[in-house]
């Protein structure tokens, strides 16, 4: 075993297993020595099932003796983010509003697809209550750190998922996306992760924040997600919404490069005030990269203005019917921002709502127009690198809640697209930088190959251990 077999990614381990050079239960086991050594300095898991993950590795490893993996992922340790459900598992949903006694009989779609392909899980990772901001905290599990500097936030509402593929917590996890929580926390701890296309993956029961949800890969390589994304894809009958199944292999033509694409680069969007310096410098020199790789770069905003308040009303109104099915009683053990935004979004009046709608459908139909000139869109996933632990908006801003120091990752959840975020350098103080590449509806193939294109160039640097700097 190496010292760095946690870090291995996920094609790497089939690979292994496929030529019996490496076992699944040496891959868990590596996993979960790495987990007892550096979790507690991240708070990344809301539960750890070393015991069933190391029997879960042993039957495949027998698997694989005979050659009979289950699927492409049999034998990877993966997490699953405790908004997610996992049967036999409470999912707590960071709440201490939540029965753990359950019943728990059910996989969410993304849970059941792994589990069929001999994913071993290793545990839940941790969210803020109800996944409702972009910083990962909660009553129930108090504050997930950054490995990068263990003062700062992961981002959110994905913070343990991402803090768990950063420190090799595991190859593959899954992450929820309704504002960014996908690509909020990935360009805060520098690893890779992807929003696919509204619909891609499939989803059980659906989100109180409705269509604004997307489920998707956080990984350390752009193949492991592309990897992932071919077992969650999967068509599951419980989700009306979902994309018919095309049956599409991420992995095929990951390697094809960008030449001759047209891309359109914002590093504002045209109503951003403020990019910090450093995430400007790291993130025009990325977009020079891809120049470099035979694109063209035209620098241009989209056209539209700031959403926020179209997403504001949305979200608000999503909190309150979710507080519909939290026991008055109940309600007294929940974050107080939690209720704040629930009880805001009940006093929304209908027109408002349905006005909200109708801006979310004209930003979508604007997007498609757009796509019809530029391949992707290029911005910072974020306008500033992580901030203090422990806190929904940064120090010494006048800023009400988290969306408004997030303006780059919300705008496509309303409009559905694919997004994610590629790490792309660190700041002097050493925080990841992330730049965001966006695609036309349905292209998660394209933001993929146009990642893994980058990802060749400079490939994403992990952490070897958390660190702890100043706050």
């Amino acid at each position: 075993m190496t010292d760095d077999l946690h870090m291995l990614p996920a094609t790497e381990l089939v690979a292994r297993y496929r030529d019996k050079e490496l076992s699944p239960v040496e891959a868990t086991e590596a996993a979960l020595a790495r987990i007892e050594a550096h979790n507690e300095a991240v708070n990344a898991f809301v539960r750890i099932e070393g015991d069933m993950a190391l029997a879960s590795a042993k039957e495949s490893e027998a698997r694989w003796a005979k050659g009979e993996p289950l699927g492409p992922v049999d034998g990877v340790p993966t997490t699953i983010k405790d908004v997610t459900l996992a049967k036999g598992w409470p999912t707590l949903r960071g709440s201490k509003a939540v029965d753990p006694e359950g019943p728990w009989d059910d996989d969410a779609p993304a849970t059941a697809r792994l589990r069929e392909s001999g994913a071993v899980l290793l545990g839940k990772t941790t969210t803020p209550e109800f996944g409702w901001k972009g910083v990962t905290d909660s009553p129930l599990t108090g504050i997930t750190r950054n490995p990068w500097n263990t003062n700062r936030t992961p981002g959110g509402s994905s913070g343990g998922a991402v803090a768990s593929a950063a420190l090799g917590f595991g190859a593959l996890h899954i992450g929820t996306d309704g504002g960014g929580s996908i690509r909020i926390p990935s360009g805060f701890t520098g690893v890779f992760g992807i929003k696919p296309n509204f619909g891609r993956v499939p989803a059980w029961p659906a989100s109180p924040f409705g269509t604004l949800s997307h489920t998707g890969p956080i990984a350390r390589t752009v193949s492991d997600a592309a990897l992932m994304l071919n077992v969650i894809s999967r068509p599951d009958a419980r989700d009306w919404q979902a994309l018919p199944y095309d049956g599409r292999d991420y992995l095929d033509g990951l390697e094809d490069g960008v030449k001759g694409l047209k891309i359109a680069f914002s590093l504002t969007l045209g109503y951003v005030d403020i990019v910090d310096p450093e995430i400007s410098e790291r993130v025009t020199a990325a977009v020079r990269v891809f120049e470099d790789l035979g694109v063209e770069v035209e620098e241009v905003d989209p056209g539209f203005e700031s959403p926020y308040e179209m997403f504001r009303t949305h979200w608000y109104v999503g909190a309150a019917k979710l507080m519909e099915g939290i026991a008055p009683e109940k309600r007294e053990l929940m974050e107080e921002g939690t209720r704040e935004i629930a009880a805001e979004g009940a006093k929304t009046p209908l027109l408002d709502y349905l006005g909200a709608v109708a801006g979310r459908a004209a930003l979508g139909e604007h997007m498609c127009k757009f796509h019809q000139t530029y391949d992707l869109l290029l911005t910072p996933s974020l306008p500033i690198p992580a901030f203090a632990a422990g806190i929904e908006m940064p120090d010494g801003d006048d800023q009400e809640r988290w969306s408004e120091w997030t303006p780059f990752t919300y705008p496509f959840n309303l409009t559905q697209q694919p997004a994610a975020s590629v790490p792309c350098g660190f700041t002097a103080e050493g925080l990841p930088a992330g730049l965001q590449i966006v695609g036309p509806m349905h292209a998660d193939a394209l933001v993929l190959r146009a990642a893994r294109a980058y990802e060749q160039l400079h490939p994403f640097e992990m952490p070897d251990a958390p660190r702890e700097g100043d706050s």
